[in-house]
C-alpha cells in the first residue's frame, strides 16, 4: 500500500512538474513576443481554469497578436473583469480591430483615469486613444462599393493576382524588376508607354520612401524622390498612377493610418511642382491591419487592393471592386450599427451585391482579364468615361450620339475647374491651419465660399455625367 501511494505520489509532483514548466517555457515566449508559440498553452490553461484572470489576459494577448482579435475580446474583457493589471489597453486595443471603437474609446478613457491616479505616463495611451477617435470618425463615412471576389494568396507573390490591362501600365515586384537590388515588400508601377516607373526603395535611415525615375535614349534616368507630403510617413510604399498622369495611390503607415500601411491618393500640382496632401481613402478599403497596392483598371473598370486582415502570416487577400465614379458613403446615423460594421470589415463580399446585374457584368470582365493575352500594341486614349457595363469610351469619337460628345466636353471644362478649386481650397486650408488667430478670421469667409463652389459644381458634374450616360445609352437601342 505504500508502494502505491508513493508510486501515485511521484506520478502527481512529475505531473505537477511538467504543467509548471509548460507554463513557464509559454511565459518566455509570451515575453520574447513569439505569440504563436505560447497561444496553445495559454489555451489549455483557460479551459482548465476558465476564470482565471491572468490565463485569460495572456491567451487573449496571444489571439490579439495573431490576428484573432473576435476571440481576443471575450478572454480580455474576463481579464478586465478581475482587474489584471494591463487588461485595458489589450481590450481597448482589440476593440478597436473588431471595430468597436466607442467601447475602445471608453476603455482607453478608464486606462488613462487609472494611470494618473497611479501617477504613470499616460502619453501612449492617449496617442492610441486619438487613433481609435480617428477611427470611429472613418466608420461615420464608410464607403459603398461592391467587391465582386476576393482571392488568398502567398504574400511574396501577390501581384500575381493582379489582373491588369496593358493599357493601365505594368506591376512587378521590386526584385523582379531590380534584379541587381534586393528589397522586400516592395513594388514598382511602370506605365503604360514603357517610359516612367513608380517604385519604393529604402533610405538611408531605414524608411521607405516612393521614387519616380524616366527612360532616355533606352536608359533609366536616377531616381527622383516625389516631393512634398506624399514621403513624409514612416514609410511610403506600394505606388500606382493614374491614366490621367496626376492622381497616385499609395501606401503609408504613418500617424494617419488606422494601422499598418493604409491607403492613401493625391494629385500632382503642376503649378507648383509637388503633390497635394495626401487623403486616406477611408474605409473598407483601410482597416486596423495592413491594406496596400491599390489599383484602378479604368479599362476594365475594376478596381483591386490587397489587405492582410484576418490572414495567417504570410498570406494576403486581393479584393477586387467596382470602381465608384463619385464617392457616396453610408448613413451612419439611420444605419443599423452591427451591418455597417460587417461591411465596413468586409466580412463578407456578397453582403455588397446591392445590383446583381452590375456585379454579374464586373465577374464577366474579371473573367475576360484573367483569359487575355497582353496587347501587342497599345491603344490610343484620352480619357476613360464609363457609359455602363459594357463599354467604357476612350476617344470623343467613340460617342455615336452628337449630343452626348458635345455634353461631354462641357464635363471635361467643368471637371478642370473643378479640379483647380480643389486646389485652391486645399491651399486656403493649409494656410488657415497654420495661420494665426488674425489670419484664420480673414481666411474663414473664402474657405466657406469656396466649398460652397465646389460642392455646388461636383453636383452639377455628377448631373451632367448622368445625361451624357443617359443620351448615349439611347443609340444602343
Amino acid at each position: 500500500m505504500k508502494q502505491i501511494y508513493l508510486s501515485f505520489l511521484l506520478l502527481a509532483v512529475s505531473v505537477v512538474g511538467l504543467s509548471a514548466q509548460t507554463l513557464e517555457q509559454a511565459r518566455k515566449y509570451y515575453n520574447s513576443g513569439e505569440y504563436a508559440k505560447a497561444k496553445p498553452v495559454f489555451m489549455k490553461y483557460v479551459k482548465a481554469q476558465p476564470a482565471n484572470g491572468n490565463y485569460n489576459l495572456w491567451y487573449g494577448v496571444c489571439c490579439l497578436k495573431t490576428n484573432e482579435a473576435d476571440i481576443a475580446v471575450k478572454h480580455l474583457e474576463i481579464a478586465v473583469k478581475k482587474r489584471v493589471t494591463g487588461g485595458q489597453l489589450y481590450l481597448a486595443q482589440a476593440y478597436d480591430q473588431v471595430y468597436r471603437f466607442e467601447d475602445a474609446v471608453n476603455t482607453y478613457e478608464a486606462y488613462i483615469t487609472d494611470l494618473i491616479r497611479l501617477k504613470r505616463s499616460t502619453t501612449q495611451a492617449e496617442q492610441l486613444l486619438e487613433q481609435t477617435k480617428a477611427h470611429l470618425r472613418m466608420l461615420r463615412g464608410v464607403e459603398k462599393v461592391t467587391i465582386v471576389d476576393s482571392i488568398v494568396v502567398d504574400k511574396e507573390r501577390f501581384l500575381d493576382a493582379y489582373q491588369i490591362s496593358h493599357e493601365s501600365g505594368s506591376l512587378f515586384l521590386y526584385n523582379d524588376f531590380f534584379e541587381d537590388k534586393k528589397e522586400e515588400d516592395a513594388t514598382v508601377y511602370e506605365t503604360e508607354l514603357k517610359n516612367r516607373i513608380y517604385y519604393s526603395e529604402r533610405q538611408r535611415d531605414g524608411k521607405l520612401s516612393i521614387f519616380v525615375r524616366n527612360k532616355m535614349q533606352g536608359e533609366w534616368g536616377k531616381g527622383i524622390l516625389l516631393p512634398g507630403s506624399i514621403n513624409d510617413s514612416i514609410n511610403a510604399n506600394y505606388p500606382y498612377q493614374q491614366t490621367d498622369g496626376v492622381t497616385i495611390y499609395y501606401a503609408a503607415d504613418g500617424a494617419e493610418s488606422m494601422g499598418g500601411y493604409d491607403i492613401f491618393v493625391t494629385r500632382y500640382n503642376i503649378n507648383n511642382d509637388t503633390y497635394l496632401m495626401p487623403e486616406n481613402v477611408g474605409m473598407p478599403f483601410n482597416s486596423p491591419y495592413n491594406d496596400y497596392m491599390y489599383v484602378i483598371d479604368e479599362f476594365n473598370h475594376l478596381g483591386w487592393f490587397a489587405s492582410d486582415r484576418y490572414q495567417p502570416e504570410g498570406k494576403v487577400c486581393v479584393y477586387v471592386f467596382i470602381p465608384n465614379e463619385s464617392k457616396q458613403v453610408f448613413n451612419y446615423e439611420n444605419m443599423d450599427r452591427a451591418q455597417l460594421i460587417r461591411l465596413a470589415r468586409i466580412h463578407a463580399i456578397s453582403e455588397t451585391w446591392s445590383n446583381q446585374q452590375a456585379v454579374a457584368n464586373a465577374i464577366r470582365r474579371l473573367q475576360d482579364a484573367r483569359n487575355s493575352e497582353p496587347s501587342a500594341t497599345p491603344r490610343a486614349y484620352d480619357f476613360a468615361f464609363v457609359i455602363n457595363d459594357a463599354h467604357t469610351y476612350h476617344q470623343l469619337s467613340d460617342f455615336r450620339s452628337p449630343q452626348a460628345q458635345t455634353q461631354f466636353a462641357n464635363y471635361r471644362e467643368l471637371n478642370k475647374t473643378l479640379h483647380t478649386q480643389q486646389e485652391e481650397l486645399t491651399r486656403l486650408r493649409q494656410q488657415y491651419a497654420a495661420g494665426k488667430a488674425a489670419e484664420k478670421k480673414r481666411l474663414a469667409p473664402d474657405i466657406l465660399h469656396l466649398e460652397k463652389q465646389v460642392n455646388e459644381l461636383s453636383q452639377t458634374i455628377e448631373r451632367i455625367a448622368k445625361e451624357v450616360r443617359n443620351t448615349e445609352i439611347q443609340t444602343f437601342n
